[in-house]
């Protein structure tokens, strides 16, 4: 091949080699050097284009402005269109629980292999759903890996411009929803002899079942509370994001009322944190750990309450709400957040007022 332009060879690979113009060097130096390529076409093709962007930049007189040459060379090199690799890429660019994807990521590439994600078609999605049926996972569970890899997908067609269907869209599973069972709901019997239990027990991790049994909250949003969310003069939790635990939606952002057993909990809950954790034994590394705190409690509620779980409470004061003929968009607002109500109001006024919820709330606490 003819010498390629601005480049010498040295030890099996091809270097960008070019003398600084004078009334650059103060902004570049006298000279740039830089790897390319061990191939003369690539090394060629990227020469001639990094001399464009310098050229470029050399010629923007009297402001010149460096150019990160590294960065520029980089890219240039093609973009792996594995699947693995453009995975990775969208995990790292979206904030959000990593591990669901992450587990559905992991199962399809050892069932369908990794490959470029042109190559994937409704058959490999159509294996996977066969595969997951046949491991025993509930139809729900394969939606949410279905999801999970429909967004990785879109995010990779769009990316690389490939026109091209999203083999995980709208894919049917068969008999969907056929394998759900309405989830138990505790009685006030059941709940007061919980709410007892985790008074005297000295156990922190019983604490928690009366926050969760007494508003309704989800077990995430109890377990990622920090003690600034907490305003125990009014009795009320702030539901807000933080740095170890985000919130399931932004609309789930709101505020709680604490009565009854869930206000005394609460105290005797302060007492045991520590300065900035309401639970911190579930806190490390910078993140909410509140599967630990759920199979810590359900061992115990399964034990003493069959097949009642802490997801239950939640059901369990809807359930108890509604008894009491609590406005369905109350209901809603107190466990789920005012822009999340689906009915008439949404986008309009500000919700009902922090009295007015801790009037519905203490119609049905447990005494």
């Amino acid at each position: 091949m003819s010498h390629i332009q601005y480049t010498i060879y040295r030890s099996g690979s091809y270097y960008y080699n070019r003398r600084v113009p004078k009334h650059a060097v103060e902004t570049y130096g006298p000279f740039i050097r830089h790897s390319l390529s061990s191939d003369p076409v690539e090394a060629e093709a990227y020469s001639k284009r990094l001399s464009d962007v310098l050229d470029g930049s050399w010629n923007n007189r009297p402001c010149i402005s460096a150019v990160d040459v590294a960065s520029v060379v980089e890219s240039f090199k093609p973009r792996s269109t594995l699947l693995s690799q453009i995975a990775e890429e969208y995990l790292e660019l979206r904030k959000i629980n990593q591990t669901p994807p992450r587990v559905a990521l992991s199962t399809f590439l050892s069932v369908a292999g990794d490959r470029d994600v042109n190559d994937y078609n409704r058959e490999d999605a159509r294996l996977f759903v066969s595969h997951l049926t046949l491991k025993g996972n509930k139809t729900a569970t394969i939606r949410r890996r279905l999801n999970s890899l429909s967004a990785i997908f879109s995010y990779a067609y769009a990316e690389l411009d490939l026109d091209k269907r999203n083999p995980f869209s709208r894919l049917f599973i068969k008999n969907e929803g056929d394998d759900c069972l309405r989830r138990g709901v505790f009685t006030n019997a059941q709940l007061k002899q919980g709410y007892e239990k985790a008074l005297t027990s000295g156990s922190t991790v019983k604490l928690i079942l009366p926050l969760l049994g007494e508003t309704g909250c989800r077990l995430a949003e109890i377990i990622g509370l920090r003690l600034d969310d907490i305003d125990i003069e009014r009795s009320l939790i702030h539901l807000r994001p933080n740095y170890a635990r985000r919130l399931k939606t932004k609309n789930s952002r709101r505020i709680v009322p604490l009565v009854g057993y869930g206000q005394m909990v609460m105290d005797e809950a302060i007492q045991r944190s520590d300065n900035e954790w309401l639970f911190p034994q579930y806190i490390k590394d910078e993140k909410c750990y509140a599967t630990h705190a759920s199979n810590a409690l359900n061992k115990w509620l399964k034990r003493d309450f069959e097949r009642l779980t802490a997801h239950c409470l939640r059901h369990t004061m809807r359930d108890r709400l509604r008894a009491v003929e609590c406005p369905l968009d109350m209901i809603d607002q107190l466990l789920c957040g005012w822009s999340s109500v689906g009915g008439i109001g949404v986008g309009y006024g500000r919700g009902y007022a922090v009295d007015q919820m801790r009037s519905w709330i203490e119609k049905v606490k447990i005494e």
